[in-house]
């Protein structure tokens, strides 16, 4: 679900996880189609058709639809003669606590200036969260500091922390990074987003230097969406894993200010913030205590859910403990009541095609013959919706050491629009992956692209973050936007209308009628890419200036690939 903004919860709908299991009537028919070795746009279609029908309900984990939903893919792991993926399992189980804020509407920022209280309402001014889970937080009278952008990037020379003691305090931090902030190719990845100005960094690394709360200040431009997203995004439950399941400190406190809020804050501690605002994206920049306090109280209510990652392997012939990734996401937002008409969420395109393009190059690895030399593990992970958790989750529980994981190959929200004459490769430049996929294009007659909004982080948003977070190169890719008939003008213009009209509504449906030949390119592109990984010996790297590569060079030191 790449193209969710500020933040990957199951608050994008309100519809959230479910913590029931209702049952529902209709059962999938079992398939008639005879499925071939080959990449075939007529089994693409019949794994599609199938896994975004209304008999699976919307995917949604903690529902009979999802249960519906992975006994599918383990029947179809199954008949292909593959082998449960986690140690004699097909099913990972992947906890979950939802956290839902008690009475928002009546909920307060208290900040103390010289005296006065200026109260900062929730929804216009601040969205405020614990990441603790626990079902009671108070902040009193905690000091607060301007902190930059809120960043510590040795690679890039770079602390905003420096010389300053943040335990206890409240930090308010600027979203995106500098080299956005002054568009300058040479500072960071200029107008490229790295990890280090998305939210999730910036919450983990302030927890990090022992702050009790974090503000991260919104403007459009840099965030890549308006102040109602933020809002609605924060609306609601937010799901995480447990603490004793992720190593990421948790902030007690986490939460945006609007951007007239801040300087509402600044002036009356007689400071101007569009002035800060500009400093902190030089170098040099020292941080500022401001003369006042922030107190804030909230009230959560804790819920415990689980839902399960589905994993299916192929043994390697000469190299069985080492491996290579393809996952995609099988979870959806499932069938909301509220809704007039169609109540479901069938999610075709999202995630329907990723599943479906899993499942075609794992059939067609079952069949290669001689088998790979490397392992392959097939891994459709759940609660992607909800915050990438199953693939986190695998992360944290690997069935292969992540020094003896070659690489992950994502696939999300395959767009069926035709034949292209290009791919594009999100958060293009990290890794050697790309060079691969560069040369399985060549060979078909097509190009590489980066994508064309890198300012707006998308590299962080689904399943192959969580493995590149953890130093393993990853790569995920887009459908190219220059069409063989029509160009760009009609292929930017087929992409937005997906966008616009089908993406996380009940209209992203199956059709017939579409032209599956570009999607099918795309598929056999991202198998040969694996099948060189699988049948070779080497290691791709992260290119030089990747935030990821000093945690991948830390965990080759114990690997030998020799």
């Amino acid at each position: 679900m790449r193209r969710c903004l500020p933040t990957c919860s199951a608050t994008v709908f309100a519809i959230g996880i479910a913590l029931a299991m209702p049952t529902f009537a209709a059962t999938p028919a079992p398939t008639t189609h005879h499925f071939s070795a080959a990449i075939d746009a007529g089994d693409f279609s019949a794994y599609l058709k199938a896994v975004s029908s209304d008999a699976f309900e919307g995917r949604k984990p903690g529902t009979e639809g999802a249960r519906r939903t992975v006994d599918y893919l383990v029947a179809q792991f199954k008949r292909m003669g593959l082998q449960p993926g986690n140690h004699g399992q097909w099913f990972q189980t992947v906890p979950a606590v939802s956290t839902t804020l008690q009475h928002p509407e009546q909920l307060r920022l208290d900040v103390t200036e010289n005296g006065r209280t200026l109260p900062l309402a929730y929804g216009s001014d601040m969205v405020a969260v614990t990441l603790q889970a626990k079902p009671k937080v108070t902040l009193k009278r905690s000091d607060i500091v301007f902190v930059g952008y809120g960043i510590d990037a040795p690679e890039y020379q770079w602390n905003d922390y420096a010389g300053i003691d943040v335990k206890g305090k409240t930090v308010i931090v600027l979203v995106n990074d500098p080299g956005y902030a002054t568009q300058d190719p040479k500072l960071f990845r200029g107008r490229t987003m790295t990890y280090y100005g998305r939210w999730t960094y910036k919450y983990e690394q302030a927890a990090r230097e022992g702050a009790a709360a974090c503000f991260i200040v919104h403007a459009t431009g840099p965030a890549g969406y308006p102040w109602s997203v933020v809002h609605n995004s924060w609306s609601g439950p937010q799901l995480s894993l447990p603490a004793g399941e992720h190593a990421a400190p948790r902030l007690p406190v986490a939460g945006w200010l609007s951007g007239d809020a801040a300087r509402h804050l600044f002036a009356a501690s007689g400071l101007d913030f569009d002035t800060l605002e500009a400093a902190a994206a030089r170098r040099g920049f020292k941080p500022v205590s401001l003369k006042a306090q922030a107190s804030i109280t909230l009230d959560s209510t804790i819920r415990h859910t689980h839902s399960r990652n589905v994993l299916a392997l192929l043994k390697g012939s000469e190299h069985p403990d080492q491996a290579v990734i393809y996952s995609a996401h099988w979870d959806h937002f499932g069938r909301d009541p509220k809704l007039k008409g169609d109540q479901i969420y069938n999610g075709a395109i999202d995630n329907g095609t990723g599943v479906a393009a899993l499942l075609e190059i794992a059939e067609a690895f079952a069949h290669q013959q001689p088998r790979p030399k490397r392992s392959l593990l097939f891994a459709a992970v759940t609660m992607e919706e909800s915050g990438l958790l199953g693939s986190q989750y695998y992360v944290e529980h690997p069935v292969f050491p992540l020094n003896r994981t070659v690489a992950d190959i994502n696939m999300d929200a395959l767009d069926i629009i035709g034949p292209t004459k290009n791919m594009i490769v999100v958060g293009y430049g990290q890794s050697q992956l790309e060079d691969r996929l560069k040369g399985v294009l060549a060979k078909q007659g097509r190009t590489l692209s980066p994508e064309p909004t890198p300012e707006n982080g998308f590299y962080f948003r689904s399943d192959h973050f969580s493995f590149a977070k953890a130093g393993v190169p990853a790569m995920d890719t887009l459908t190219g936007d220059d069409l063989v008939d029509g160009g760009t003008r009609k292929g930017r213009a087929l992409l937005a209308d997906y966008t616009a009209h089908r993406y996380h509504t009940p209209q992203d449906n199956y059709d017939p009628h579409w032209d599956f030949r570009g999607v099918i390119r795309d598929i056999q592109a991202l198998h040969d890419v694996g099948q060189q990984l699988a049948d070779g010996s080497d290691w791709p790297q992260w290119n030089a200036g990747s935030e990821f590569r000093a945690r991948r060079q830390a965990m080759m030191q114990a690997n030998d690939p020799h």
